[in-house]
């Protein structure tokens, strides 16, 4: 694997991430949120562009946020409301911003970003060190499934219409729990590659890394609307309570 850098993701897709993320259930998981987060302030790792940041912002909510890349939060400022955002671009695993939060949020996988199991432990330390008493970390992935490759890869069509194809190619690398993806999206403006790179970790996994942080598992979901988590589940939202 490539040496870790936080602002590589960003830099890469910056310019079109909205554009990717159009399909994602935001006012429910902006619903959900709001509902957890109480009176708040909230604090959310990865904040990008503001996808979810923006309307909690909006609801009344106290937002701040941690981004790795630059780009990412260039694209936040100049939207209606990015510039009452408190960021501060660095590694979320290890950066701190001032205050104690009702709720951190880590969404759309972005655990999986950090290179490490270190990594991702320190990251739920870094969570909970945020955190005011019962304040909740809430954590949205994927569920691995190594069933998914044949031979250590795997291509599957992520969407399809009249204007855009999105293709994925991955490779897997079960000993390590390391996964590399590049998504091909392809529009009459051309073929865009978007690289990225996973350290993957079970449910359960992250559970005792919230245990070492001093917090407790609350709820598991499938989902933003609150779907049972089963074992047919492909997703999971996690919150955990200091």
């Amino acid at each position: 694997m490539p040496a870790f850098d936080a602002s590589a993701y960003g830099r890469s897709i910056a310019d079109i991430y909205d554009a990717t993320v159009r399909e994602l259930p935001t006012e429910r998981a902006v619903e959900r949120l709001h509902e957890l987060a109480g009176d708040g302030p909230v604090l959310e790792f990865g904040i990008g562009t503001g996808r979810l940041a923006l309307p909690l912002a909006a609801r009344g909510l106290g937002v701040a946020g941690i981004d790795g890349s630059p780009e990412m939060v260039e694209v936040l400022r100049a939207k209606p409301g990015g510039e009452d955002i408190a960021v501060i671009v660095g590694d979320f695993s290890a950066t701190t911003v001032k205050g104690r939060f009702g709720l951190v949020l880590l969404a759309a996988n972005t655990i999986y970003a950090l290179p490490s199991q270190d990594d991702q432990v320190r990251c739920f330390r870094n969570a909970a060190e945020h955190l005011r008493p019962g304040g909740r970390f809430v954590v949205e992935a994927w569920v691995p499934n190594l069933n998914a490759f044949q031979d250590g890869s795997a291509l599957r069509l992520l969407s399809m219409s009249e204007d855009v194809v999105v293709a994925e190619a991955a490779q897997v690398f079960p000993a390590e729990q390391l996964m590399r993806t590049t998504k091909v999206r392809m529009t009459a403006e051309g073929v865009r590659l978007l690289p990225a790179n996973h350290r993957y970790a079970w449910p359960a996994e992250l559970d005792l890394m919230a245990r070492l942080a001093g917090m407790e598992l609350e709820h598991r979901w499938s989902d933003w609307d609150g779907a049972a988590f089963t074992d047919a589940s492909t997703a999971h939202v996690s919150v955990y309570r200091l």
